[in-house]
């Protein structure tokens, strides 16, 4: 097994698994993400998606993806098992940045062998190395063997806090009523 940051070539095996978590989850629907938008978003903007942003506006990634590889069967190629998709957060009462973790997946037929584990302690030794003050993420309530496992490594569940979402027309519409920006408040970008 090799754990490695993905690469552009990645990009189209990461999208099946986001597809195949998704489903898993029993919301592919939702799942409208492209080949473009997700490699512009990890390597930079592409001619058919070029509004994304591949940094922040402090000059961060805007996302980053590390990979589980091992050979295929027949020893001639490499197939990915699977892959963490992950971001900068900020902690105001830590005073600085974390991790959070947006997917976690490992292909079920490669499940139990210690993938996602490698994964995660990649993710824990990225947020050592440039202290960061945690790793973060959410998981279904329902989905019991991810609880088991995340709790089995020493994730503590945040019981006490509900997670909220503005999107859709709610978000379009609280937008639109913005104050205009001045010049000087506004993020740089490149």
């Amino acid at each position: 097994m090799t754990i490695r940051l993905a690469t552009p070539a990645d990009v189209p095996e990461i999208l099946s698994m986001i597809r195949e978590l998704a489903e898993y989850e029993r919301a592919l629907v939702e799942v409208v993400a492209t080949v473009e938008q997700l490699t512009a978003a990890l390597f930079g903007g592409t001619e058919q998606s070029p509004g994304i942003e591949p940094i922040t506006h402090h000059g961060g990634p805007a996302a980053m993806c590390h990979v589980a590889e091992l050979p295929t069967p027949d020893s001639e190629g490499r197939t990915l098992a699977g892959m963490a998709l992950w971001f900068l957060n900020f902690s105001t009462w830590k005073g600085r940045h974390g991790i959070y973790l947006e997917d976690l997946y490992v292909r079920p037929h490669l499940r139990g062998h210690g993938y996602g584990r490698a994964l995660l302690a990649t993710l824990a030794a990225t947020a050592a190395a440039h202290g960061y003050g945690r790793v973060e993420w959410w998981v279904l309530d329902w989905n019991s063997p991810a609880v088991g496992f995340y709790e089995s490594i020493g994730a503590i569940p945040m019981d006490e806090w509900t997670v909220h979402r503005l999107s859709g027309d709610a978000l379009a519409e609280l937008a639109a009523t913005a104050p205009a920006p001045s010049r000087k408040s506004e993020p740089r970008t490149r």
